[in-house]
């Protein structure tokens, strides 16, 4: 199945198997190892992305859902020209640990702070519901999308 896709601001023509997840098309296809594989089942968040601006579970959502000229936006290009202010805060705050779910937890924190700049406790809870954190810094994730909404 041949299809171009928007991947961090440059069309990308990719020729693939239906059934390949979005998740290996950024990785193995065109390089980008910044999203990471969890669980393969959409349920740890470590592989989020952002699709046309909106959080989705790349491991989960197969080359053929994605519709043609999308804008795919992955933790390479967040923070393109210095650190977004989810990155800032994360370091501010000491957020990661061992790191391996930073990726997924950045990129749902960021899409949350673009569609809602001030989020309420309850509400960075909804956003972030499913991503998860072996290592358990889930305050300090908090503590910083509180500091990213500042400023």
């Amino acid at each position: 199945m041949k299809k171009t896709l928007r991947i961090n601001q440059t069309a990308i023509e990719l020729d693939l198997e239906p059934d390949t997840p979005l998740l290996w098309v950024l990785r193995d296809e065109v390089g980008l190892t910044g999203t990471k594989f969890g669980c393969g089942i959409a349920q740890c968040g470590a592989c989020t992305v952002h699709l046309d601006g909106n959080p989705v579970r790349s491991c989960s959502l197969p080359f053929e859902a994605v519709p043609e000229n999308s804008e795919i936006t992955t933790i390479e290009a967040l923070g393109e020209g210095g650190l977004h202010a989810v990155q800032r805060a994360w370091l501010e705050e000491q957020v990661p640990q061992c790191g391996y779910c930073q990726s997924g937890q950045i990129m749902s924190a960021s899409a949350l702070l673009e569609t809602n700049t001030n989020p309420s406790d309850e509400e960075i809870d909804s956003a972030m519901n499913g991503n998860i954190c072996r290592c358990g810094t889930y305050t300090r994730i908090k503590a910083a999308i509180k500091t990213a909404s500042k400023s």
